[in-house]
Order: structure tokens, then C-alpha cells, then sequence
């Protein structure tokens, strides 16, 4: 099961404040652990909100709303994904984590949506297209990273 692992933001990561070297090398060896384990898929660092943007839907309009975002405790600092055998597993690594912000903070695990859990909606056609997407995403990561 995949799932992604979010590190909230803290007053400290809004405030765009950098980790000290300790701590980016605490991180970099957990990491390293995840890689050689075969769990980690992706991860990375979000800069603050005040460097985002929201785009709201309503019917066919958009409205785009400059950060920063003003509830701290709901916006993410960074992520990662893994593929993991359990959330008891995801839940077993998290906890090896070295804390990930100067002062308290707080990760969140969550699933992803696999395609049995859409049921017959998910016809072997849209599968078809969604794994063309995939496939193209995989080649394009190569090129176009960073």
C-alpha cells in the first residue's frame, strides 16, 4: 500500500525559518534508511505559505488566493511516499523519525486510494488510461525533476 506521510508546519517553517545542519543530517540518514529499505517513493521540503497560492472552485469560477494561509496546524511542511506492507509500518517508521521541526510537531499518515476502491466506476478503459499516465509521468520524472 502506498501511503503519504506529511510533516505539518510549525510557526518556525512559516516563518521560513531552515533547519540547522544536525538536523538536515538526522533527516538525510533516516532517508538513506528509508531507500535502502525499498519504502521511500518521493519526498521533499514545501516552502512556507506565504510562498503559495490556493485556487478556490466554485461552479465554473477560480479564484486565486495569495498565501500566506493562516491555520498553521493545517498546512504541510513537507511529505513523503512509501510503499509500505501496513499502516502499522508506515506508523513503525514515523516513529523512527527524528523530529522533523526545531519545536514540537506533528506527522500525518495517510492512504492513498488504490483502483479496487472505486469499484465497477473505474472501467478497464479509464485503467488503461490511467496506467498510459502513469508510464508517461515515470518517463518524464527522468528529464524534467527539479
Amino acid at each position: 500500500m502506498r501511503v503519504m506521510v506529511m510533516v505539518k508546519a510549525t510557526p518556525e517553517s512559516e516563518a521560513g525559518q531552515m533547519p540547522g545542519s544536525e538536523l538536515i543530517e538526522a533527516m538525510g540518514r533516516f532517508n538513506e534508511e528509508l531507500v535502502k529499505a525499498g519504502i521511500m517513493l518521493d519526498g521533499d521540503g514545501l516552502k512556507p505559505s506565504s510562498k503559495g497560492v490556493r485556487v478556490r472552485f466554485s461552479g465554473k469560477d477560480r479564484t486565486v488566493v495569495d498565501g500566506p494561509f493562516a491555520e498553521t496546524k493545517e498546512l504541510i511542511a513537507g511529505y513523503w511516499i512509501w510503499q509500505v506492507q501496513s499502516m502499522d509500518e508506515a506508523i513503525e517508521w514515523v516513529r523512527r523519525c527524528p523530529n522533523p521541526m526545531a519545536s514540537d510537531s506533528e506527522i500525518e499518515i495517510r492512504l492513498f486510494f488504490e483502483p479496487a476502491d472505486f469499484g465497477e466506476a473505474f472501467t478497464p478503459e479509464l485503467q488503461k488510461r490511467e496506467e498510459r499516465l502513469r508510464q508517461q509521468i515515470e518517463s518524464n520524472q527522468g528529464t524534467e525533476r527539479r
